[in-house]
Formats: C-alpha cells, sequence, structure tokens
C-alpha cells in the first residue's frame, strides 16, 4: 500500500518541501543565539522565509541522495552495491559543483573528496569518528521512498550515513531518523512517536548489518561489530529519554537547545528537531519558526523539523506563498510526486 493510499496528504511532497523550508528560515540564524536572532528578525512567532529563499548544504544533500536512491531504486531491487554506485556519484558531484558553497561541514567534504578517487572503497572514506548532524539532516529520502523492506530501509539510512559519516551513532540516527519520517508519513500520532522510537532503537541495538556495512565496524577500536553498532545507539537511547522529559516539561517559548542539545551532532539534531516538531504538531510553521529561532544549528534542526512536519501534515501544511519561491522548488516537487504516486 503506497503512503498516498495510507494517508492521502502527499507526505513526500510535504516533508521535502518542508524540510527545505526550514533549511531556508534558519540558514540566515545559524551561528547565532537566540538574543541575536530576535534583533534580525524581530518576534520568532513572527519569522518570515527570506525573499530569496535559498536553501544550505542540507536540502543540496538532500537532493543529492534522493536522486541517487530514485536511480538505485529504478535498475532494480534496493541492495547496497545498487545504492552505494549512484548515491556515490550524486555526493561526488555535489562536492565538485559551483553551488557547494554554501557552508558545508568539514566531515562531508572530506569524505566527499576520498569518495573521487578511482578505487578506493567507501568504507575508506568514510569519516568513522564524526557523529555530526551531516548524515542524518539529508536522510528523509529514504524514509519516504515506497515499496522497501524494513530491513532495506534501514540499510540504506546507515550506509547513505557511512558513506561520509562513520561514526556509529550517526549511523543509528540516521536510522532512526528515517524510521520516524516512515512513521508520521504512516500516519502515526505524534504522542506516541518518542516511545516507537524507543522501541525501535532497543530493537536495533546489536544488530550489525554486514551486508550493508562491510568491514566499517573494523576501522574503530572497538573489540566487535556488536560493541561498535551499540555505542551508537545507547547515545541515541540517551538522547530519547531527553526529549521524552522535554516534551512534557519545556515551555515553547524557551530556546528548544537548552532541552535537547544545540543540534550539532547527530543524535542532538535528531532530537531538537523532533522536540520542535512535538511542540507544535499541529501547527507546523511555527514549529519551523520555532526550530529556525534555537542558539545551535538551526538550519539543520529546522530541516528536520520540517520533515518531520511534513511528512505528518502532508504538502498542504505549508503556505504557498512560501512553498513557490523555495530554491529547487522543482526538483523537490518531482521527488515528492514521484513517491506519493
Amino acid at each position: 500500500m503506497s503512503i498516498t493510499t495510507i494517508t492521502g496528504k502527499r507526505p513526500a511532497t510535504g516533508a521535502l518541501i518542508g524540510l527545505a523550508l526550514g533549511d531556508a528560515l534558519g540558514f540566515p540564524t545559524e551561528f547565532n543565539d537566540v538574543p541575536s536572532i530576535i534583533a534580525k528578525c524581530g518576534p520568532w512567532r513572527r519569522m518570515e522565509l527570506p525573499d530569496r529563499a535559498f536553501v544550505s548544504d542540507d536540502t543540496q544533500m538532500t537532493l543529492a541522495l534522493g536522486r541517487g536512491l530514485r536511480t538505485a531504486m529504478d535498475r532494480g531491487y534496493l541492495a547496497p552495491k545498487r545504492l552505494e554506485r549512484p548515491v556515490r556519484e550524486e555526493f561526488v558531484e555535489w562536492y565538485r559543483s559551483p553551488e557547494n558553497n554554501r557552508a558545508p561541514g568539514r566531515t562531508c567534504l572530506t569524505a566527499c573528496n576520498l569518495l573521487t578517487e578511482d578505487g578506493l572503497r567507501w568504507q575508506e572514506a568514510s569519516q568513522v569518528g564524526s557523529k555530526g548532524c551531516g548524515a542524518n539532516m539529508r536522510v528523509a529520502p529514504v524514509g519516504l521512498a515506497p515499496g522497501l523492506s524494513d530491513d532495506q530501509r534501514a540499510g540504506a539510512a546507515q550506509l547513505q550515513s557511512a558513506l561520509t559519516h562513520g561514526h556509529p551513532t550517526a549511523l543509528a540516527a540516521s536510522d532512526l531518523t528515517a524510521h520516524a519520517v516512515r512513521l508520521l508519513a504512516h500516519g502515526v500520532e505524534p504522542g506516541g512517536l518518542v516511545e516507537m522510537l524507543r522501541s525501535y532503537a532497543e530493537g536495533s541495538r546489536t544488530r550489525y548489518d554486514h551486508t550493508w556495512l562491510g568491514d566499517l565496524w573494523s576501522r574503530a577500536h572497538d573489540p566487535s561489530p556488536e560493541h561498535f553498532i551499540a555505542r551508537g545507539w545507547d547515545e541515541c537511547l540517551a538522547i530519547l529519554e531527553r526529549l521524552e522529559q522535554a516534551v512534557g516539561s519545556v515551555s515553547p517559548e524557551d530556546d528548544p537547545c537548552l532541552a535537547t542539545g544545540e543540534g550539532w551532532i547527530a543524535e542532538e539534531a535528531l532530537a531538537t528537531g523532533l522536540l520542535c516538531f512535538l511542540l507544535f504538531p499541529e501547527e507546523p510553521v511555527t514549529a519551523l519558526r520555532r526550530a529556525a529561532c534555537t542558539s545551535g544549528d538551526s538550519d539543520s534542526i529546522a530541516c528536520l523539523t520540517g520533515a518531520f512536519a511534513g511528512a505528518y501534515l502532508g504538502a498542504g501544511a505549508w503556505p504557498a506563498e512560501w512553498a513557490e519561491r523555495i530554491e529547487y522548488r522543482g526538483e523537490l516537487l518531482e521527488l515528492g510526486a514521484l513517491w506519493d504516486a
């Protein structure tokens, strides 16, 4: 059964447009504290999308992954090599593009530079010490593409992370982010989401998929693949506990980063993006504004918030006057239509 049949709201289009809108809203506020953002943009509840709604590398890399995933699925059953080749090509093309001038992260640049080398295994390019949010801020397409099994979705989410960010927490957070997007696209109520994510993380804790990750674990200093992957899931479980406490206690007027972290690292970006969504599950624009007015990695936090809100509420969640002027609109709509069909 397709996502559209389940919700009738075009969740793939909603998620892709939402993540780009959050990215564009948060891009000008990244690296600023909350008082500075308010001084520049006015009260956070009235923040407006810039007239020229440019996005950051977050949306650019989401589209690169989306194109690679589409190519892989067009070629047949989704398997590791079938996914790795086109996604690697798309990441390298992004790395070489003159449009790659939106403050990209060091890990992505370092890994993508290595991925340009012919004959180099992707495991050797992967930065196993990095758990920056650059992997899970782009993973939404894996949660939106229909027709994948649970094992394919988890494997694809972790593999796309591992091409650049090979830290076990980056792998786990990417898997968890894609799972959250999938659940919301299928109509899971926000009130039960955190508990479902916790259950998923607990069930995945020592599951290292050799088929998708190969010998990646051996590049870290862990005694076994199970120990390697458990480190990542344990950090995600810890942040989910903080998120659960925050949802019922924090004031929407307080900086969400104070409760669940500034979002520069993968698990904190996931948790703070979810927190902003869960504070306003029926008010997607307010959720985006709250996410963009944060003291941390505001574009990535708002990007994730937009993906969650759009997956849950669908394409109609976003004001037409915003959606019509978002950068890369045509390609976002093309991928959304494909996966909503």
